[in-house]
């Protein structure tokens, strides 16, 4: 086999609570996101934003962000509950956001949008960890809070967040999950 495909058979996602904030060489996240935007995009219409947020914008975003929008929506939340929302950035040493901004064409269905702006988020990932970062695509509630949204640049009214890509190093190895059986979900026609 070749070793791009030994890396997609082997790869696996580090989950942030086993991940440690690292050093993401400039370098590498340049490259990173260069092939982020190698993706098949029906008609150029690049329906979709990336925001890198890093060193002490981390903090700030987690703080300023995402802790008051948390104690807003969540007032009896217990102090435990309040450490993890203000530090969930700062477990990463970067954080890559994807956000979907659907274009109107009257060739091109919003549904291939979709789709192009998924491409973006498993590419970057998938670089990621062919460079041997830990890194992680996460969807929490902060993925779909309409302030996060908009401090982020995008408008709730229409955008979306597809995903925030934790970067980092491994704190230990992820636990290999169980895998779909080819035989249960490919089928030929």
């Amino acid at each position: 086999m070749n070793k791009f495909i030994d890396f997609l058979l082997q790869r696996r996602s580090v989950t942030p609570k086993i991940m440690l904030e690292g050093n993401i060489n400039k370098e590498d996240l340049q490259l990173i996101l260069k092939a982020g935007l190698r993706i098949p995009d029906h008609g150029s219409l690049k329906p979709w934003k990336i925001i890198v947020i890093s060193n002490d914008r981390r903090k700030f975003f987690d703080e300023e962000i995402l802790l008051k929008e948390y104690k807003k929506n969540n007032p009896d939340a217990s102090e435990d509950k309040l450490k993890i929302e203000s530090s969930r950035m700062q477990r990463a040493n970067t954080v890559i956001v994807v956000l979907f901004t659907p274009r109107f064409h009257p060739k091109i269905p919003e549904w291939e949008q979709v789709l192009s702006t998924g491409a973006v988020c498993t590419t970057i990932l998938y670089a990621a960890q062919s460079l041997n970062y830990a890194a992680a695509w996460i969807t929490e509630w902060y993925s779909y809070n309409i302030e996060v949204i908009e401090k982020l640049g995008g408008d709730p009214s229409k955008d979306k967040v597809a995903g925030f890509i934790y970067l980092g190093e491994r704190l230990r190895e992820p636990i290999e999950r169980r895998r779909p059986d080819p035989e249960e979900y490919i089928n030929y026609f």
